[in-house]
């Protein structure tokens, strides 16, 4: 079995004298693993950094065996953020939140579709981390846990909904919501509208948002808690005033 395939590297760790183990996200094959011989050498180690972008032409003897891949670089990949440590961090965050859920070998189109654009919009300072909130979302989406944000649970409303339930990840208006608003999470603008502009405490609110759901819905249920790389980033968001 060959392949070849548009990916993005999620994790490697080492694996004999000089190889590695990397988990990549594929554009048609979802997550994949592969060895990748060389992987601790000078020239390969830069390509298998969370976030890398790369061509990867995949060989096994059968489709259930780890296979191994070789890698070229695709693309702008993590060396371009190192002066850009937040944007580093939400480079890894996804890559660790990605790594940790999608089902290996089923074609994910949707969740490679967020990452990319992610990795995209993080040479834009005020923009990515809302975009990150998406791709949160998105992943949500691809393993059917997506928040329907498309009228109010309680009334069926279409306008002013400011709220989610966090049991069914269902949008809540205003009205119906004022009384249960202490039990409610805040519902951004910005995932209402592509147009909708950013206003103080809405990546916070976003953050906590599919937050609740990544843990509620996909590490709880693996029995995992979120990545540490995911709390690293609200931490240094925190830190920096951006929520």
């Amino acid at each position: 079995m060959e392949f070849e395939d548009d990916a993005f590297v999620l994790s490697a760790r080492a694996h004999g004298e000089n190889g590695a183990i990397a988990e990549l996200l594929t554009r048609g094959h979802g997550r994949y693993p592969a060895f990748v011989a060389g992987g601790g050498s000078r020239r390969i180690r830069p390509l298998l950094q969370p976030g890398s972008r790369v061509t990867a032409r995949f060989r096994a003897r059968t489709s259930e065996q780890l296979g191994s891949a070789a890698l070229e670089a695709a693309g702008a990949g993590p060396s371009d953020l190192f002066d850009d440590p937040l944007a580093l961090a939400g480079l890894g965050s996804a890559a660790a939140v990605a790594a940790g859920v999608l089902p290996e070998r089923e074609p994910q189109p949707g969740a490679f579709a967020a990452f990319e654009a992610l990795s995209g919009a993080l040479r834009h300072e005020e923009i990515w981390p809302a975009v990150y909130i998406r791709f949160e979302a998105g992943v949500l989406q691809a393993l059917g846990f997506g928040l329907d944000l498309s009228r109010c649970a309680a009334t069926g409303a279409v306008d002013d909904l400011v709220w989610v339930s966090p049991r069914t990840g269902r949008a809540v208006s205003r009205a119906a919501g004022e009384p249960y608003r202490d039990r409610l999470l805040r519902l951004p603008p910005f995932l209402l509208s592509a147009q909708g502009g950013l206003s103080p405490g809405d990546i916070g609110d976003g953050l906590a948002l599919t937050g609740h759901f990544l843990d509620r819905c996909l590490f709880s249920a693996l029995n995992r808690p979120l990545p540490a790389a995911r709390v690293w980033l609200v931490d240094k968001l925190t830190e920096a005033g951006r929520l």
